[in-house]
């Protein structure tokens, strides 16, 4: 969702993108923590207000990790970027429509299985592209040339009203595929019409063959105010998520939760959520505040609560080792002058 912002008088000439500033030496942990949990590797602005062949590269709402190694950024501007792991430089762009040839409003992102035509120049099998439209809301299969090889069902009551009980712009933000490559699972922003402000709903499909079939569906409680722009499975099953708001004059609040499904109710056949008894909601730990991050030298064009915030919407697992996962976390810049596209580096250790 394209949170609004402050319009500002931006002077010509934004300032120059920083390049994976470094948090200092790996022993100083400590100055580079966010909480007991997180801490803030690197940052990167160096594809701020960029373009790459012809498409301004910014408007990134998901990440993902692709068969070949390499990293796939989604723009909710129907664009879907390849970025070199290392330096974050876009290496090819594919535009994305709807069967009409429409825009999307393409928000979540899954790298799902190999496409057996598609390769990278070193010969492995590129992963199909499971993208979300939040105005319908809607979950397409694409082949890595973009075109669409299959669309799931999304239950009535999360469609757009008034179709159904969503709000347009608030619906399928986050999408993950759990471990195993069995169960997808898509993440409303905001709650629907009759549940609780607050109570945003996890809708889970369930691979059959070569499609996906709807499956049990679970209710998340956010922080108040905020909504879930993001979620991203880890290796044990459970769920990162991200909440985030804005508040004009103040900036953003974006903060890093793990969450449980195991014992939370199937809330599919629950009309309102209201928080009766007898509803279990996932349950979550705070992992960090990214507002509590040491700031690396990092500059906002809008107050902040933390010049290293910004309206942070992707988040992707890039890798697992000793009890920590590492992160890459982007944030949505509206091509609007007064925000940053932005990439953070970070490790989490789970509880």
């Amino acid at each position: 969702m394209r949170l609004r912002t402050v319009l500002a008088t931006v002077t010509a000439g934004l300032a120059a993108a920083t390049t994976l500033t470094a948090a200092g030496p790996a022993n100083a942990r400590s100055s580079n923590a966010c909480s007991p949990a997180v801490s803030l590797q690197s940052f990167s602005d160096a594809l701020d207000k960029t373009t790459y062949e012809g498409t301004f590269v910014g408007n990134l709402s998901a990440l993902a990790v692709d068969r070949d190694g390499q990293l796939a950024a989604l723009s909710d501007r129907s664009s879907l970027f390849t970025l070199d792991r290392t330096t974050l430089q876009p290496t090819s762009v594919v535009p994305l429509a709807d069967e009409n040839g429409a825009a999307l409003d393409s928000e979540g992102l899954v790298v799902d299985l190999p496409h057996s035509r598609l390769r990278s120049s070193g010969g492995t099998p590129i992963g199909t592209r499971l993208v979300t439209s939040e105005t319908e809301p809607s979950i397409r299969r694409y082949s890595g040339d973009g075109r669409i090889l299959d669309r799931l069902p999304v239950p009535d009551a999360l469609k757009v009203a008034p179709a159904g009980r969503a709000t347009s712009n608030q619906t399928f933000e986050g999408l993950t595929l759990l471990p195993g490559g069995h169960t997808l699972l898509a993440s409303m922003e905001y709650a629907i019409s009759g549940d609780s402000s607050g109570i945003v709903r996890f809708q889970t499909w369930e691979r059959k063959g070569s499609h996906f079939e709807l499956a049990a569906q679970y209710a998340y409680r956010t922080d108040a105010g905020l909504g879930v722009p993001e979620v991203a499975a880890t290796p044990d099953g459970r769920l990162l998520v991200l909440e985030r708001g804005f508040t004009s004059g103040v900036g953003n609040t974006v903060r890093l939760y793990v969450a449980d499904l195991r014992h939370a109710t199937d809330t599919s056949g629950i009309e309102n959520l209201t928080g009766q008894d007898g509803v279990r909601l996932a349950r979550k730990t705070l992992l960090a505040d990214i507002a509590d991050c040491p700031s690396l030298g990092a500059t906002a064009k809008q107050p902040q609560p933390n010049p290293l915030l910004d309206n942070i919407e992707g988040l992707a697992v890039t890798g697992a080792a000793h009890g920590r996962l590492s992160l890459l976390l982007v944030s949505d810049d509206n091509q609007n002058a007064v925000q940053t596209t932005r990439f953070y580096r970070l490790t989490a250790r789970l509880p």
